[in-house]
């Protein structure tokens, strides 16, 4: 029988952390009934360095609940690197992990496919968004815009899916391999090359709390999603290049032209014109290449993703 490890990053959580674990535990014992996971199965709680009651809650529940365990690690790392922390520690405790976001808005009836999933054989099993309803309308919008753009610069990814999936031990023992330290877990997953599936997951509204996901988060996954994984940003520079080569040609042929037809009126604003778009292209290509260099400098050092401070088994 399939022992099942739910693996959550929490940060700044309290107020959700107690009624979604009461929320699992009610799914958990109806699994059990059911034979689809084994009674020692658990759910696992990575605090992510939160600045409020958090860890205690977890401790708390850790004390009162036996389905219950937590990882507290020792400063906020992100994300994508908490959701590593608990998928590597749970590894060890698990046939399968599922990751879902402390406040539950993915479907819980999605998470029992998975398993029904898993129990067929499959290795990775992908939660697919077919409602975001639930979402604000801007982030419904960029996060739709945001795949789009994934899928025209070659990344291989899953459209319309986050970070809710399960992963059988051997599918997190490859995952294991990859030593990046700019991570983006929805690039990387696709690329161990298992069996695969996906479940259709529809969002609901949030319990309580409000989303740590800010805007600036949002660019830094997005960045990592693209930057990561396909060097066609730079193929664009050297096209725009030749754009603007293509476009300084023409120029000089109508000067020239100008100067032999007597009509060549002096002025400043098509070279200044000139000046600020050639200046600001000049500058988003310094940008963009930056960002690249960043990244291999932030691999190159091979610091740790995280450190883990305790653990509750």
């Amino acid at each position: 029988m399939l022992r099942l490890a739910t693996v959550s990053p929490c940060f700044n959580e309290e107020d959700v952390v107690r009624s979604s674990a009461e929320r699992l535990t009610a799914l958990f014992r109806e699994l059990i009934d059911k034979g689809k996971i084994s009674d020692d199965s658990m759910m696992v709680f990575v605090n992510d360095g939160s600045k409020d009651n958090t860890w205690k809650v977890i401790a708390e529940l850790h004390e009162e609940n036996p389905f219950v365990r937590g990882i507290n690690l020792s400063h906020n790392v992100g994300h994508q690197n908490a959701i590593m922390a608990g998928m590597m520690t749970a590894r060890q405790w698990a046939d399968a992990v599922i990751t879902i976001d402390a406040d539950l808005q993915d479907s819980l009836v999605a998470l029992e496919q998975m398993i029904d999933r898993c129990n067929e054989g499959f290795d990775v099993v992908y939660g697919v968004k077919v409602s975001r309803k639930a979402d604000p309308l801007l982030k419904r919008l960029t996060a739709e815009a945001f795949y789009k753009l994934q899928q025209s610069m070659g990344v291989e990814s899953v459209f319309n899916h986050a970070d809710f999936r399960l992963l059988t031990r051997r599918a997190l023992d490859m995952l294991s391999e990859y030593g990046e330290r700019n991570l983006y877990l929805r690039g990387i997953v696709p690329m161990i090359g298992l069996n695969s599936t996906t479940v259709d997951d529809v969002i609901s509204e949030r319990t309580a709390g409000h989303s740590k996901f800010t805007l600036r988060k949002m660019f830094h996954l997005a960045s990592d999603g693209i930057l990561s994984f396909s060097a066609r940003p730079i193929y664009g520079l050297i096209y725009m290049g030749a754009v603007f080569l293509f476009i300084a040609l023409c120029m000089v042929v109508y000067v020239v032209r100008a100067l032999i037809l007597g009509t060549a009126v002096s002025g400043w604003a098509s070279l200044m014109l000139s000046l600020w778009l050639v200046g600001g292209c000049m500058l988003i290509g310094m940008g963009l290449l930056g960002l690249y260099i960043g990244k291999i400098f932030v691999e190159v050092k091979r610091r740790p993703l995280y450190h883990i401070r305790e653990i509750l088994e």
